[in-house]
């Protein structure tokens, strides 16, 4: 299966009648949309736009997207 092939199985999976088979799609739904949000707000940062930004556009609280990416930014030498 390729990366592209992966969010339409995982949706097909989710309406499983299966709970076993629909649960762990959700899991993977989750890890998936985590590692996108990781990838996009690297990519705003590294573009110069501001948390505030960043905040406005994943329709959370500037501190809260702060809070959650800043840290890996600066452990990898990212942000300052």
């Amino acid at each position: 299966m390729t990366d592209e092939e992966i969010p339409t199985a995982l949706a097909g999976q989710v309406t499983s009648k299966d709970p076993a088979i629909g649960l762990q799609a959700i899991v993977a739904l989750r890890r998936l949309m985590e590692e996108l949000e990781r990838l996009h707000v690297d990519s705003a940062r590294d573009q110069e736009w501001t948390w505030q930004r960043i905040a406005n556009e994943l329709q959370v609280s500037r501190q809260s997207v702060h809070e959650k990416h800043a840290p890996r930014r600066k452990a990898t030498g990212k942000e300052k």
